[in-house]
Formats: C-alpha cells, sequence, structure tokens
C-alpha cells in the first residue's frame, strides 16, 4: 500500500502547531505564513516571439521539505525523482483549484494558463525539494505590449518569494527584450498586526492579502 503523499497547500494541522510553537520559542516575529518556497521563473517565447508561457521552480522550505520526503530515500540518502513522482502529481492535480497561484496580464486583460507540463520533483543533498514544471498559456500571446505576472498565495498562507539574484529569465526571447522586478509596499503597522494575529487564529489573514506582498514581474519587447 502506497504512503498517502501530502498536498503541496494543505498541510496537517499539526505542521502549524509545531512551526508556530518553533517560533514562540524562538521568540520570532509571529508576522509569517505557514509554508515558504522561493521562486524562480523562466519566461519562455516560441519561434514566432509569442510567450508560451512559465517555467517555474519552487524550493520549499526546510520543514516542509523534511514533512515531504518523510519515509523516503535509502540509506540516509535523499529520495529519487522516481520515488517522488508521486507526490509530484498529487500537488500539481491541486494546483488548479489555486489558479496556480500565478496571475498574468496583459493590456489589462487576465491570462489564463492550461495544466502543467514537465512536472518534476527533486530533492538535493540536505532533502529540500524542488518542484518544476511548466504552466502553458491557454492562449501564446505577443509581447509587443508588456507582459506580467505575480506569484502568490491571496490567504498568505504561502509564502513566495523570489531568488534574490536573476529571479526571472528569459528563454529564446526576440532580441530587446527584457525583464523587470517591482518589489512591494511595506506593510503597514495595522496590516502587520492583522497578519501576526491570523497566524495563530485562522491560518490566513483574509483573501488577497497575499498580493500586497508579492513581487510584480514585467516583461516588455520593442
Amino acid at each position: 500500500m502506497n504512503r498517502p503523499f501530502p498536498p503541496l497547500f494543505r498541510l496537517y494541522s499539526a505542521l502549524a502547531s509545531a512551526l508556530a510553537l518553533s517560533l514562540t520559542v524562538a521568540g520570532s516575529a509571529l508576522a509569517h505564513p505557514h509554508v515558504w518556497v522561493t521562486v524562480r521563473s523562466e519566461v519562455a517565447f516560441g519561434p514566432d516571439g509569442k510567450i508560451l508561457g512559465l517555467r517555474h521552480a519552487w524550493e520549499f522550505d526546510e520543514m516542509y521539505s523534511a514533512f515531504a520526503v518523510q519515509g523516503l530515500g535509502k540509506d540516509g540518502k535523499p529520495p529519487t525523482r522516481e520515488e517522488l513522482a508521486p507526490l509530484a502529481k498529487t500537488n500539481v492535480e491541486s494546483l488548479a483549484e489555486f489558479e496556480f497561484f500565478t496571475f498574468a496580464r496583459q493590456g489589462g486583460a487576465k491570462l489564463v494558463f492550461k495544466q502543467p507540463t514537465e512536472v518534476t520533483l527533486d530533492a538535493n543533498e540536505k532533502k529540500i525539494v524542488t518542484l518544476r514544471f511548466m504552466l502553458p498559456l491557454e492562449t501564446p500571446v505577443a509581447a509587443r505590449k508588456p507582459f506580467s505576472f505575480q506569484v502568490y498565495d491571496p490567504t498568505y498562507f504561502v509564502s513566495f518569494g523570489f531568488e534574490k539574484q536573476n529571479p526571472v529569465t528569459l528563454s529564446k526571447a526576440p532580441p530587446g527584450c527584457s525583464v523587470s522586478t517591482l518589489e512591494p509596499k511595506p506593510l503597514a503597522a495595522e496590516e502587520n498586526k492583522k497578519l501576526s494575529e491570523a497566524f495563530f487564529q485562522n491560518f490566513s489573514p483574509g483573501a488577497d492579502f497575499g498580493i500586497k506582498l508579492a513581487t510584480h514581474v514585467i516583461v516588455a519587447c520593442p
């Protein structure tokens, strides 16, 4: 009988409780989500110069990684990609419910993504897991108008933060295309208080809270 794998963003309440306890003991600030993900993204272009979609690489925090790989691997070694394949499948199937935590726009219009492809889940030598997948646009778009996207959980149960160096790259982009990132403004004191209280009370500070802390990525081509 196969071990049940934990869906990516529905951790057992015991995990959240353990995290809350660790923060209390450490005396850390309470304004935290329950899962942390470091994001690297690649904007994929087709031969006609249209944007085909996004390739994501999501590296999970140490606590979630330990929870995910529990019981996997042999002789203390990290689990293989093959061993992690069922977990990768479960996680990606659950993403559609959350719109893949990826929100793209062009010319004021919201863009729609299809089901992910090229899905893999790997664990490094420290058993930190990284989920990689291609997120194709339902309809590829020309890059003559600025294309923008954000990666975030509206409820901020999960914190998505882009890698500090080279967080977003362009693949096979036409000459002259560029990418820029706009960091979010700091939260107001009242919003910080709300976030801290939500950590212990409701697990979520409210719908669309995550967008306030989301990095805005803009791709522009001549």
